[in-house]
């Protein structure tokens, strides 16, 4: 079972990023999705959820507004379209898969992939 997280880089204050996490060794269809990133020296934080279905998504007050997640259930795939990106926005960002909870606490989290980084530049 691997979550396979990319599209991360070095993008200038007020540009766009599109990350993708994709799983393989199962099926995620069935299980909720996150991101989380984590700057240096703090703490791993939520950024945005998507529930298994689709339907319902969940987003940090940080990013609400300017983050997109979404994902597409038949191939095992998940996006995070980041728009206006600020220099706070700089992290390693982390997938996530979680079968029984939203995916908005590290705790409910059954699933990491590795990170990619993401660094804005003023």
């Amino acid at each position: 079972v691997q979550l396979q997280a990319y599209g991360g880089g070095v993008v200038q204050a007020g540009g766009s990023l599109r990350l993708s996490c994709a799983a393989s060794g199962r099926t995620f269809s069935g299980y909720h999705m996150g991101w989380f990133r984590q700057a240096p020296g703090e703490e791993r934080e939520f950024v945005a959820a998507i529930a298994w279905s689709g339907r319902s998504t969940y987003y940090a007050d940080s990013v609400k507004g300017r983050f997109t997640i979404s994902r597409v259930s038949g191939r095992n795939t998940m996006y995070l379209q980041m728009n206006s990106l600020k220099s706070e926005d700089t992290a390693v960002y982390y997938c996530a898969a979680a079968e029984m909870n939203i995916p908005r606490y590290s705790d409910f989290v059954d699933y990491w992939g590795q990170g990619t980084q993401v660094t804005v530049s003023s």
